[in-house]
C-alpha cells in the first residue's frame, strides 16, 4: 500500500501558548498559524488570549491587539480596515474572508486564523500573491479601443453601465481563487475565479473594442475550462459577488461566437 505524507518540514506543529493578560477577565482564545523563512523550523500554531475589554470587535482588531500587546513578530497584511483593499484576506474559522469585516461575535468557539490556503507563504499570515497578480495582468485589465479618443470621456449609457454591476466591485482579495480546488491544483495555468471575473468585467464593458481578442486570450483548456462550477468561489466572496456566474457567461460567449 502506498503511504502518502507531507514532507517533514511542512507538518504543522503545536506552538507556544502565550501568557494570559494580567487582570483580564473577558478573554478570547486565538490560535494563529506561524511560520518564518528566517529559520529552519516547521510551521506551528501559537495560542494567544485577547482582552476583549481592551479590543475592537473585528478579528483584525484582535490580531493587531496581539501584535501590539503580546507578540510584535506576528506578521500580517492590512490597510484600509473597511473591506475595500482586500489586504487582510486570510482563512478565519475555516473560511476565506477579510479579517477587517469578520466580527468575533460571528465565531462561537476558539478563533483559528491561517493564511489563504494552497498559496506559498511569505511569513505567518502573508501569502505570496505574485502569481495571482501576474494572472490578473495577463487579461489586460484596462479599456482597449481602436476608435479615436474623444476629447472628454468615453460615454456609456445607464443600461450599459448596469451590465458591470457585480463585476467591478471585485477587490482582488483572492478569497475566491484560494477556495477553488481547481485553482489549488492548476494555479500555474488556470486563471481562477477572481481573474476570470475581472476578464468578464472588461468583456462586458460597452466601451471596450477588443472583445474578440479577449475571448481568444481565454480560449484554452486550462485558462478558462478548469472551472467545474463547484461554487466555492461564490460562497467565499466577502463582497457577495458571483464569480461562477461570470465564468459561465464567458463560456456561453465562447459557444455563441462559434455558431
Amino acid at each position: 500500500m502506498v503511504e502518502l505524507a507531507l514532507p517533514k518540514n511542512s507538518k504543522i506543529t503545536k506552538g507556544k501558548t502565550w501568557p494570559k493578560p494580567e487582570g483580564a477577565t473577558n478573554l478570547r482564545e486565538y490560535r494563529i498559524y506561524r511560520w518564518s523563512p528566517d529559520d529552519d523550523e516547521n510551521p506551528r500554531v501559537d495560542t494567544y488570549f485577547v482582552d476583549m475589554d481592551d479590543c475592537g470587535p473585528m478579528v483584525l482588531d484582535a490580531l493587531l491587539w496581539i501584535k501590539d500587546n503580546i507578540d510584535p513578530t506576528l506578521t500580517l497584511r492590512r490597510s484600509c480596515r473597511e473591506g475595500i483593499c482586500g489586504s487582510c484576506a486570510m482563512n478565519i474559522d475555516g473560511t476565506n474572508t477579510l479579517a477587517c469585516t469578520k466580527g468575533m461575535d460571528e465565531i462561537s468557539a476558539v478563533v483559528a486564523v491561517y493564511p489563504l490556503p494552497h498559496m506559498n507563504v511569505v511569513k505567518d499570515l502573508v501569502p505570496d500573491l505574485s502569481n495571482f497578480y501576474a494572472q490578473h495582468q495577463s487579461i489586460e485589465p484596462w479599456l482597449k479601443t481602436v476608435s479615436p479618443q474623444p476629447q472628454t470621456e468615453w460615454r456609456q449609457s445607464h443600461e450599459d453601465r448596469e451590465e458591470l454591476d457585480g463585476l467591478y466591485e471585485c477587490i482582488l482579495c483572492a478569497c475566491c481563487s484560494t477556495s477553488c480546488p481547481s485553482y489549488w491544483w492548476n494555479s500555474d495555468r488556470y486563471l481562477g475565479p477572481a481573474v476570470l471575473l475581472q476578464a468578464h468585467r472588461w468583456i462586458k464593458d460597452s466601451r471596450d473594442e477588443a472583445t474578440g481578442e479577449r475571448l481568444d486570450n481565454l480560449e484554452d483548456p486550462f485558462r478558462l475550462y478548469r472551472c467545474h462550477t463547484i461554487m466555492n468561489c461564490t460562497q467565499a466572496c466577502p463582497k457577495g459577488l458571483n464569480p461562477a456566474k461570470a465564468i459561465a457567461e464567458i463560456k456561453k460567449m465562447m459557444v455563441e461566437r462559434q455558431v
